[in-house]
């Protein structure tokens, strides 16, 4: 994951609040993919602009990670969006191998696509790359990626508000003077911006971090379980733990429930899938809240935004895409067992109106 925003307002344990935020991938092969999200493409009724007027467009998707629900409806819903718009989207995912990407990329930019659209990754081994690609008159859209070169469009959430909105659920459950834990990595975007709201929060309740452990693979929830019950085998005491990435959430709580803590120690997350869903509403879960866009409509806003750039269109440099905050609470509550029975609940996380035109059969939930 690189780095991202998510604007979130306030949060409440048995409310839901509009709030904005936004949403990483890679692979050995270059494959093309066409699979649809659950949404239908609403109709275009607009004349196509060049180069959408004249045959399929070549895009690529280069990722530092499609792996984990998230990132499969994430690229879902991306794929869903470029075969609606015509687009012949071709998918790299470097599987968290930060030099496979940097590969991936130089691959894309050879390949003769248009556009590029970088899904997350570590600036310091994919800057040489974007560079290149603008140097060559490809357009650069990134997700969650920091990058000072001109011309490319940045798409994110605002990660800072989203990490806040979990974070005051956690402070009104934990209280202050609490002994907490923290399951990050350093030097993805997205989680650094978060990191930075969890350490004036620290500050702000007077908590007492008990440990920081982490880190990000292919298998990113597996591999955190160990590390966390670790962890909690030496600090049994802390009574929240906040983990700002779901994968990162799904380790902890299994961890907490290997450890038989579940009714002692509460885990606050970061986004939002079936997957995530399910571990939140069964029995005895200790995931309390968590915050998130619809990452289905998120990949599909991103292919919406890279088309308007194509097209001469977008008329603006970087892209925010709205979010909301859930909590356990409001998921039992209304008996949501799935993303679509939560789209339906929360039409905030309908991206419908983000980066769209008359020309565009828009995909968005």
């Amino acid at each position: 994951m690189t780095r991202a925003r998510l604007p979130l307002a306030a949060l409440s344990l048995a409310s839901v609040c509009a709030l904005a935020l936004s949403g990483c991938s890679q692979s050995s092969d270059a494959s093309t993919g066409t699979a649809d999200t659950a949404a239908p493409a609403a109709v275009a009724t607009g004349k196509k602009p060049a180069p959408f007027g004249a045959g399929a467009v070549k895009v690529a998707l280069v990722r530092q990670s499609g792996a984990g629900d998230y990132f499969e409806q994430w690229g879902n819903g991306a794929k869903a969006q470029a075969k609606a718009l015509g687009i012949d989207l071709t998918v790299y995912d470097a599987q968290a191998d930060n030099a496979k990407q940097a590969t991936d990329l130089s691959s894309a930019i050879n390949s003769g696509a248009k556009a590029i659209i970088i899904d997350h990754g570590f600036p310091a081994t994919i800057q040489p790359e974007i560079d290149k690609a603008v140097k060559k008159g490809v357009k650069v859209v990134v997700y969650d990626v920091d990058t000072p070169t001109k011309g490319v469009v940045s798409t994110e959430q605002d990660d800072a508000s989203m990490a806040k909105a979990v974070l005051d659920v956690m402070a009104e459950q934990v209280g202050k003077n609490a002994k907490v834990g923290y399951v990050n990595v350093a030097g993805y975007a997205a989680l650094d911006k978060r990191d930075t709201v969890w350490k004036s929060t620290v500050t702000a309740e007077a908590w007492n971090q008990r440990f920081k452990v982490g880190k990000v693979t292919d298998s990113t929830a597996t591999d955190n379980v160990p590390l966390v019950s670790a962890a909690l085998t030496q600090h049994s005491d802390v009574t929240g733990v906040f983990a700002p990435y779901d994968e990162l959430a799904k380790g902890a709580v299994l961890a907490v429930q290997n450890k038989k803590l579940q009714g002692r120690v509460k885990v606050f997350g970061a986004d939002v899938s079936n997957a995530d869903i399910q571990q939140m509403t069964a029995a005895d879960s200790p995931w309390v809240a968590t915050a998130g866009t619809d990452p289905s409509a998120v990949g599909a806003a991103v292919v919406r935004t890279t088309a308007l750039e194509l097209a001469g269109r977008l008329g603006k440099t970087s892209v925010e895409f709205p979010a909301v905050a859930i909590t356990q609470d409001f998921l039992r509550e209304k008996k949501i067992a799935n993303m679509d029975q939560l789209r339906r609940a929360l039409p905030a996380l309908n991206l419908s109106q983000v980066s769209t035109a008359d020309w565009i059969a828009n995909v968005a939930h």
